[in-house]
């Protein structure tokens, strides 16, 4: 440096001592410093104050020479030291210089630099703070510094700076804001440990509101609790800590809908092999369960965003069984916002075709508290689902119902969706459909393919639950029509029957054209003759499905949408069915569960003695389809106690292709007469004279098994059928005498026997010509015995 040069009011002693390699020097020159400008301060002579700051700072601390920068920071402390409560005026020229040299090569002088500033803001103290940013800018680059004394030096200021703002009612936290946002994404340990402690201090201080501002660093935040180091991972959660229980505090003035996109995405993990991946979703999670609980309704506009991170944590196992009891939580209590009045709106209230909500079955699950309400914008589907800010109008909150359908329908199609996650997306369709029925069913043709495909699911939970959803849809009242689809049986009418609840008054629910109702076109809605036709073309598809489930899927429907609309439709449809191979093993199935289920208690009671014509109406639907299987079709009639028919129907099995199939359904029939369900028959047995047909039609079943077992167990049954003479008494004769046989079946049954005998054999030879044709045979023959 020149030596020669003005520096004046400094002089010539002052700029060598501050040029000096020597510290001891230097702090001479400092003192000398001091005292000048105390004097000045004491003239109150302002201008001389401002040239000695601006030659320090110009010549010595911006110097190209180390030593003469060394000087210059530790005058310019001087300076500060020397004005004491004044410094406040010159503050901008003190700091600037001061922190020009944080960036400086030379850690010794970074950490004077960190020296002179310490001694600049003490003196200050509340007057820094207009400069804070810039003073929070330079020491989050000291605080990652690697030299430890400088990382030291600036901890002391850090710690300073902090005492000052906690002290303070003056800090601005509007122009903090943006800084803090920038920063809080570095990457660097030390300077996410500077971030996070300063946020935690802001946050104590009780005239600093930084929850208005969570929204602006509530992702970095999330960004830091993944840090590697266990310490700062800590801090943080102490932190969010710190900011929920704020929320808590003062729930009406958080911005939900601002925060939730951050936390719908940090609810999901993409790589679940990290232990911080874990901590980062169970506390989003957290947050996004107390944001349900605290917001209510204001966030249903965004239901699908949080449906989208929420329903595949229902499947982790117990590894992460906390972050899944949360997100269960938010589930539960999601589902509970929604209410009948989300199936209102201007096009629904507006439409006098549409039917009443009396309509409606009365099926409640809960009533939801009165919550904050929020208005819904426009929210685009994607694999994540955003929230967007909303208003406070609680007319203008809208349940976000095709977003969420979305979400439930993707994760049905994903084959790698886990079961518990499969069970929660069913339902919360049939919560949908039970809460928002009008508006559910526009997505019903999209969402119907795919449930019943889910039928074949291979967990007996899922399909339970799917059935419930599509029992719904075929029973609801919002999917009745005008056009149904219908089959041409005209013969018969029957009025299906709607499942009520238990303490319910079972009432049928009549469409508005009662008169043309039948058992193929359900008065319950036009959906549950489409879904009969296509679950009973699923079973022809996917006959293991038949096989495994087909039972277990039909006992469960006939306990959801009553046992007679089940096997009423089911036998029309398979009337018309065209693979009569099918037909004949669906009517198997059929008949075995008819015969066996304890679910079809009711309807076996009611066939039983066909007392009604809608009975005898239901026998003859069941016995056209019954005809594709004759063994079948003679369990029906000894089930319905039309011996008589059942003897003329085995007559004719000499004239049918008796195969080895066909023996092994009648030794099955013989061992379901000597179960419970045919007590009543056995006992009949007893009444010779007036059962003749019953035990010509089970010695008919006895000749035409080969000696077996079961020929052995039907024969030592006939064997046991008792003497009519010994039976016999006196009264009891005359009161035989006097009542011709098949007086109490004629009493209130008409029915054309010789009409259903005639159908029998249609349909018999039908499947022997089939059979024919796919033996590559042409003749016919009479009779045909394959042993």
């Amino acid at each position: 440096m020149n030596t020669e040069k003005d520096f004046s009011p400094l002089t010539p002693n002052i700029v060598r001592a501050l040029n000096d390699k020597l510290y001891e020097k230097r702090k001479v020159a400092a003192l000398e410093i001091e005292k000048l400008v105390r004097e000045f301060v004491a003239q109150n002579n302002s201008t001389q104050i401002r040239h000695v700051i601006q030659i320090l700072a110009s010549e010595f601390a911006l110097s190209q020479h180390p030593h003469s920068r060394k000087g210059g920071l530790i005058g310019l402390a001087a300076c500060s030291i020397a004005l004491g409560k004044d410094s406040g005026l010159y503050l901008k020229e003190l700091i600037e210089p001061v922190l020009t040299c944080f960036n400086d090569s030379d850690s010794r002088l970074r950490y004077y630099a960190c020296e002179a500033l310490y001694n600049i803001v003490k003196v200050a103290r509340g007057a820094v703070l207009p400069h804070f940013n810039v003073l929070f800018d330079g020491l989050s680059k000291l605080a990652a510094d690697p030299d430890p004394n400088v990382k030291s030096g600036s901890e002391l200021l850090d710690r300073l700076l902090k005492d000052i703002v906690t002290e303070s009612n003056k800090f601005d936290l509007v122009a903090f804001v943006p800084l803090l946002r920038e920063r809080i994404y570095s990457n660097n340990q030390y300077a996410r440990q500077f971030i996070i402690s300063w946020i935690l201090v802001l946050e104590s201080v009780p005239d600093i509101n930084l929850i208005d501002y969570l929204p602006e660093i509530l992702d970095g935040l999330f960004q830091i609790l993944g840090d590697s180091s266990k310490e700062i991972r800590r801090t943080c959660e102490v932190v969010l800590g710190e900011f929920l229980k704020e929320i808590k505090k003062t729930p009406s003035s958080v911005k939900y809908a601002e925060m939730a996109n951050i936390l719908v995405i940090h609810c999901q993990v993409s790589d679940e092999s990290k232990l911080t991946n874990d901590l980062i979703q169970l506390t989003a999670m957290t947050w996004m369960r107390e944001f349900i609980q605290l917001a209510g309704r204001v966030v249903l506009p965004y239901s699908s965003g949080i449906l989208t991170a929420v329903l595949p944590c229902l499947s982790y196992d117990d590894r992460k069984k906390s972050t899944k009891e949360a997100a269960s939580a938010c589930n539960h209590s999601l589902m509970k916002l929604v209410t009948p009045e989300d199936d209102e709106d201007e096009e629904v209230a507006g439409d006098s075709d549409s039917p009443p909500r009396a309509d409606s079955p009365p099926k409640t699950e809960g009533d939801t508290n009165d919550m904050l309400n929020a208005s819904q914008e426009s929210v685009g589907f994607s694999n994540i689902c955003f929230f967007t800010p909303t208003s406070t109008d609680r007319s203008q909150v809208t349940l976000d119902l095709d977003g969420i359908v979305q979400v439930l329908d993707r994760h049905l199609h994903d084959s790698t969706t886990g079961m518990m996650t499969r069970i929660a997306v069913l339902k919360w369709l049939y919560h949908l459909y039970i809460k928002t029925p009008r508006k559910m069913f526009r997505h019903t043709d999209s969402l119907f393919p795919m449930l019943l495909k889910t039928l074949s699911d291979e967990s007996d939970e899922v399909i339970l639950k799917d059935l419930e959803v599509l029992a719904e849809i075929a029973s609801s009242p919002a999917g009745q029509t005008d056009a149904s689809d219908s089959c041409d049986n005209s013969d018969n009418k029957l009025e299906l029957q709607v499942p009520v609840a238990a303490n319910a008054s079972p009432q049928p629910f009549v469409g508005s054209k009662v008169g043309d109702s039948s058992p193929s076109t359900p008065s319950m809605n036009s959906y549950f003759y489409k879904f009969m036709i296509n679950l009973l073309k699923r079973f022809s598809l996917e006959r293991k499905l038949l096989e495994n489930r087909g039972a277990f899927i039909i006992r469960q429907l006939c306990l959801l949408l009553h046992a007679e609309n089940i096997f009423h439709s089911m036998a029309d449809i398979l009337l018309k069915e065209e693979d009569l191979k099918f037909a004949s093993t669906m009517v198997q199935t059929l008949n075995t569960i008819l015969l066996t289920s304890a679910e079809l208690f009711q309807l076996r009671n009611q066939l039983k003695d066909l007392r009604t014509q809608e009975s005898c109406a239901l026998f003859c639907c069941l016995y056209r389809s019954w005809c594709h299987n004759p063994v079948a079709t003679v369990s029906l009639c000894f089930l319905t106690q039309n011996y008589q028919h059942a003897y003329d129907l085995i007559q004719k099995f000499g004239d049918l292709e008796v195969t080895v199939d066909f023996l092994m359904e009648v030794d099955k029939l013989v061992q379901l007469i000597e179960s419970p369900i045919f007590t009543y028959l056995r006992l009949q047995l007893l009444d010779v004279e007036n059962n003749p047909y019953l035990i010509k039609a089970l010695y008919g079943l006895l000749m035409l098994l080969p000696q077996s077992q079961a020929f052995q167990l039907l024969s030592h049954r006939l064997r046991c059928v008792p003497n009519p003479e010994l039976m016999r008494t006196v009264d009891e004769s005359k009161y035989i005498e006097s009542k011709p046989a098949g007086a109490k079946r004629a009493a209130y049954a008409h029915m054309d026997y010789n009409d259903l005998l005639k159908h029998f054999d249609r349909v018999q030879s039908k499947h022997l010509e089939v059979r024919h044709q796919r033996s590559g045979r042409t003749d016919h023959p009479d009779r045909k015995l394959m042993l």
